[in-house]
């Protein structure tokens, strides 16, 4: 196993961890409270550098998989697995917390289903479907505005909601363009 794929696979390890340390009680640390009698308010800070650091394992994986012609099967299709994993996880996490609306969720995990089914279709049929400008903006969004999310800052709340709905219109825009770019793939052929 090369190393842009052992990154994937520690991006979808760091995921539990993650999640357990961002629902704190909610999340099973009810045994933590027993011992020391409450949980230590930086656990969203520890919660939001493991977020970083998977965030930044996506980044890192793809440029050395190209750099160095390591790009494997595995790697095209566990990559973007382990991205949608991490930032559901995420953004499931955060509605639990009441950090966003579970509709936007609902909205942003929605696209991904369906360009994940579009590319299935499009694979039956020899067709690669790349990544667009618009996914990769939609992407970048996302993972800050989860940053932001976890931080929950007072002082950046207005510029967290700038972001959460930006994000959420990216969305929808990658997903036309998706559709609108690739819409051939779905015409029967006889």
């Amino acid at each position: 196993m090369n190393l842009p794929n052992k990154l994937t696979i520690f991006r979808v390890f760091l995921i539990l961890p993650f999640v357990l340390l961002l629902l704190g009680e909610s999340g099973g640390w009810g045994w933590y409270r027993a011992l020391f009698g409450g949980i230590p308010e930086y656990v969203d800070y520890i919660a939001l550098a493991i977020f970083i650091i998977a965030s930044l394992t996506d980044l890192i994986d793809g440029k050395i998989a190209r750099k160095y012609g390591l790009v494997t099967n595995f790697g095209k299709f566990m990559d973007p697995l382990a991205d949608k994993l991490l930032v559901s996880a995420a953004m499931i996490a955060l509605v639990e917390l009441g950090r966003i609306p579970a509709w936007i969720v609902i909205v942003i995990i929605s696209r991904e289903f369906i360009i994940s089914g579009f590319r299935l279709v499009a694979a039956d049929k020899g067709v690669v479907i790349a990544a667009s400008y618009w996914g990769k903006f939609k992407t970048t969004f996302q993972m800050v505005m989860v940053c932001l999310m976890i931080a929950d800052l007072e002082e950046l709340r207005l510029v967290t909601d700038i972001v959460m709905w930006a994000a959420l219109i990216l969305t929808v825009v990658s997903l036309a363009d998706y559709l609108m770019k690739n819409r051939e793939v779905m015409r029967e052929t006889k």
